[in-house]
């Protein structure tokens, strides 16, 4: 009970000494675009209704979803064919450093000019930008499971599936939910930068709506909102995590008690 109380105090004691900073910092404010944050917070209940999170706040999460989730498909797939086969790496490795050095936010005009203005773009360029921590790491992850146990597999006749299954994929696990962790921040980004480009809802449009209306106490309150959502999918993603790579924390735990 200890220790689940200290874990608990640790999680919130930052994010709540930063509000407390946040709070004396402008509790002052007559600035326009910097108002209290007190003002910020008696605003929130009145913008962001039941309502208003269904018409908004869950087209969001869905096209983050779905973006993310093509994406980890195609990264996953895509880096252990390139990581496990010498000469595919090899032809595949300059196209990727090329595309991977163009920033995703470039893209969206081109997106938009072959997927529309709709939820399919949002959803294009969620995949195309969270795509690549999740193949860079896979190839790495695939690449690094250790050569005597693939050699130890093929000696006792584990192939095809079982292999990638039990060998591969599970060896590289621990370094592809990392790339799957880099991606998950990454598809909020484009998430909100792609709901700015001629939406019609979305957390991202919302934000620049209040902004143009000069309703500013509302536009920091999305900011909030993002901020929430984002620690939201950050404490469902590290309990995915530690249920799937639950033997990898073991025996890392197991190596720090050894003498």
């Amino acid at each position: 009970m200890r220790g689940l109380l200290l874990r608990v105090f640790l999680v919130l004691a930052l994010p709540v000494l930063l509000l407390l900073a946040w709070w004396v910092a402008s509790d002052g404010s007559t600035q326009v675009y910097w108002p209290p944050l007190r003002t910020i917070l008696r605003t929130f209940p009145d913008v962001w209704t039941g309502e208003r999170l269904r018409a908004d706040v869950l087209p969001s999460v869905l096209r983050l979803l779905a973006g993310y989730g093509t994406a980890a498909v195609a990264g996953v797939a895509l880096g252990t064919l390139i990581g496990s086969r010498r000469r595919v790496r090899a032809v595949c490795e300059p196209v990727l450093e090329f595309l991977r050095a163009v920033p995703p936010p470039v893209l969206v005009p081109v997106i938009m000019l072959f997927a529309g203005i709709g939820d399919t773009m949002k959803i294009v360029v969620i995949a195309s930008g969270c795509v690549w921590p999740v193949l860079l790491n896979t190839v790495e992850g695939v690449r690094a499971v250790d050569p005597v146990m693939l050699e130890t597999a093929r000696c006792y006749g584990i192939t095809g599936p079982a292999r990638l299954r039990h060998l591969v994929l599970r060896g590289a696990s621990p370094q592809i939910f990392a790339g799957l962790r880099q991606a998950l921040s990454l598809g909020i980004i484009l998430m909100v930068i792609s709901e700015m480009f001629a939406a019609s809802d979305g957390i991202g449009f919302t934000i620049v709506q209040f902004q143009r209306g000069f309703a500013i106490p509302g536009m920091w309150t999305g900011i909030l909102v993002l901020g929430l959502l984002g620690f939201l999918l950050s404490v469902v993603f590290r309990l995915v995590e530690r249920r799937v790579l639950g033997w990898y924390h073991g025996l890392r735990a197991s190596a720090r008690r050894s003498p």
